[in-house]
């Protein structure tokens, strides 16, 4: 007996251990079912974070609701793509409790390729829309963007003014670099206050104290919106692991249940229809 494969059924020719043509159908199907319902959730905007100031105004049940859909959305992928693993896999002249333990670990390694296809494509499209974000100007230009989701309302509020400004977008990045430091231990030291101060005097022409005041109050918004965005992350990494887990259960108990079907020839919805 080979160490690549196993004996199958009397009178087929040995087969491979691992038999990656239903891994990959079963991924892919896993892939295609996860990208059709996140674009569904996108859609409806139920989603923990958004590009868009206004997630902030989302309340913590529908943080709950995005972490549920995102569970059922794990069990739904990962099961069709475990079933389907399981059940196009080739038969074996094996142990009933053995062929099930194989079967389960064709749908573990079919819900880790899934996870390992949309994490490189997850990867390729953040590689894509960087540079565009960011407009080349390294990593300073992502600070600048990643300020502009999160306080996008304070710069607004910061240098809100009727007069015509000519170039707003350096001095708008260079105080999305410096309101972040307010989440720091630290904060945002007395320099950084003044400098904000005299660039807010100079784009809004209001007096000094009046702008002082501005920026004390958009340093503390800023404050509490960077921990509301803080806590959303830790809650949406809490979901997607959650989800992961229970993804990796539901493909190897469907993975089983398709191998069960196999062997007896049938699917779930010729079986309703044989019962009946």
């Amino acid at each position: 007996m080979s160490a690549l494969a196993e004996p199958a059924v009397p009178g087929l020719r040995p087969v491979a251990l691992v038999q990656w043509p239903a891994v990959f159908a079963g991924a892919i199907a896993a892939a295609g079912v996860s990208f059709t319902l996140h674009a569904f959730a996108a859609g409806i905007g139920l989603a923990v974070l958004s590009t868009a100031p206004t997630w902030r105004d989302s309340s913590s049940w529908l943080w709950l609701l995005s972490g549920v859909y995102l569970l059922a959305t794990s069990l739904a992928a990962f099961g069709v793509g475990g079933y389907i693993a399981g059940r196009m896999r080739a038969a074996l002249s094996l142990d009933i409790a053995e062929v099930e333990f194989r079967d389960g670990v064709h749908g573990l390694i079919t819900w880790g390729l899934a996870v390992v296809m949309t994490a490189i494509m997850a990867l390729g499209v953040a590689a894509t829309a960087m540079p565009a974000a960011t407009g080349g100007v390294g990593a300073a230009g992502a600070q600048s963007v990643a300020g502009e989701n999160i306080i996008a309302s304070e710069l607004d509020e910061l240098f809100r003014t009727d007069r015509s400004v000519p170039d707003m977008n350096y001095r708008r990045a260079e105080a999305a670099r410096i309101l972040p430091k307010a989440s720091g231990h630290n904060g945002v030291t007395n320099a950084d206050r003044d400098y904000l101060t005299t660039i807010t005097a100079a784009v809004t022409q209001i007096p000094p104290d009046m702008a002082a005041q501005r920026v004390n109050r958009e340093i503390a918004a800023a404050k509490t919106e960077i921990h509301r965005a803080r806590v959303a992350g830790v809650l949406q990494a809490f979901f997607i692991a959650a989800a992961l887990f229970v993804g990796a259960a539901a493909a190897w108990f469907a993975a089983c249940e398709g191998g069960r079907d196999r062997e007896r020839g049938m699917s779930p919805v010729w079986a309703r229809r044989a019962v009946r």
